[in-house]
């Protein structure tokens, strides 16, 4: 009986591969909007996540997410510093000056200043160069990204000259931070440098970064730090979660996204039961002739449900290559570089489509379940 369920499926080629893509499309749909809805997201928290050294982050207690800090005054590191179980920590600078080529070319930039001993909080991906040079005076590393912006059309090219708020630098390196929110350039460099960068100002500290002992945990820690100092003190996860939050509650991002995939949803929903509901009403007469050879209402479920998972399988499978292939077609661009096809998505678009498949294959059963075997023959 499964072989004959397969024939009936596939004998009309076109209705065949109308439900299957019907399936596909909404799988692509899918998992396409929602992988690049949390890569978005995702991107609020990037220089967050690129910092692996350090657990914990020390701010205000007014600030609520990366982009948007009150600075703290110099005296907060010492305090945390203080606190028991704490290994170390350091200051992190973050600015956003305008950065200028000697070509004329200018943009604004995300400027973190790294303590001067440790360099922590630099990510670990380089193109060109080290960070060990950005001991030498007036230096920066630069994000590829930010190079292309920059310099359109140059090759990647270490040593080139920047001037951000009338300071000149050099750029001793190219890194692969992770893609800002903004998509703004991402430049590294040391705390004493970066203060240049900026006008002048009483407190210029960001944030503080500290690690855990072995005594301690990144949560303990942070419990400790608030307690003792009264700043504000998130472990990375947190923090990275604040931004996402923050990004959630106060921008249109989620109900724009939300709009397109409740769309795709409801237009799978809608054209692939709709499909297979006439598609199996069409194969009635056949349903209706195993009946009055004695095939039983069971077997006749089993031979729907066939039908169905095989083209929810089918579609699903080509609706995720599809998916597949365009984030790898794409993930190289400078634009959309980091987004990729996420496995969560995969298996939310998964749900939905078996939903689909069974909403369809339930409405179908129902005229099958009641059809008469002698009203195939009085037709």
């Amino acid at each position: 009986m499964n072989w004959v369920a397969w024939q009936m499926l596939t004998h009309e080629r076109a209705k065949y591969l109308g439900l299957v893509f019907a399936i596909a499309f909404s799988t692509f749909l899918l998992e396409n909007q929602t992988s690049i809805f949390a890569g978005i997201l995702k991107r609020t928290a990037s220089q967050i996540l690129d910092v692996t050294d350090a657990e914990v982050w020390v701010m205000d207690p007014v600030t609520e997410y990366f982009e948007e800090t009150k600075a703290l005054r110099d005296t907060a590191l010492h305090r945390v510093r203080g606190v028991p179980g704490v290994a170390w920590a350091v200051r992190l600078y973050k600015g956003m000056p305008v950065a200028r080529t000697p070509g004329g070319r200018f943009a604004q930039t995300v400027v973190l200043g790294l303590d001067d001993a440790t360099l922590v909080g630099a990510p670990r991906r380089m193109v060109m160069g080290s960070w060990a040079r950005l001991q030498a005076p007036d230096s920066v590393v630069l994000d590829r990204a930010g190079h292309q912006l920059l310099f359109p059309g140059e090759p990647l090219q270490i040593g080139r000259r920047l001037e951000l708020n009338d300071h000149a630098v050099t750029v001793v390196g190219i890194s692969e931070a992770s893609a800002p929110f903004s998509s703004f350039p991402v430049i590294h460099t040391r705390y004493s440098v970066a203060l240049h960068f900026q006008g002048p100002e009483r407190n210029q500290m960001a944030y503080v970064l500290a690690r855990p002992s072995s005594e301690s945990s990144p949560g303990a820690l942070c419990a400790a730090i608030q307690a003792q100092t009264g700043l504000r003190a998130r472990t990375t996860e947190e923090f990275a979660w604040d931004c996402i939050r923050y990004y959630l509650r106060n921008t249109g991002i989620p109900v724009n996204f939300g709009i397109t995939i409740g769309i795709a949803l409801i237009v799978g929903t809608v054209v692939a039961g709709q499909t297979f509901y006439l598609f199996t009403v069409e194969n009635l007469r056949q349903f209706g002739t195993l009946k009055a050879i004695g095939v039983g209402n069971g077997r006749l479920v089993l031979m729907v449900l066939l039908q169905g998972g095989a083209v929810g399988l089918i579609g699903f499978a080509i609706g995720t290559g599809m998916a597949a292939a365009f984030f790898e077609a794409t993930q190289h661009l400078v634009a959309t570089r980091g987004i990729i096809l996420m496995l969560p998505s995969v298996l939310l678009t998964g749900g939905c489509m078996v939903f689909v498949v069974l909403l369809a294959s339930l409405l179908s059963l129902r005229r099958v379940l009641v059809l008469e075997p002698a009203s195939v023959f009085r037709a």
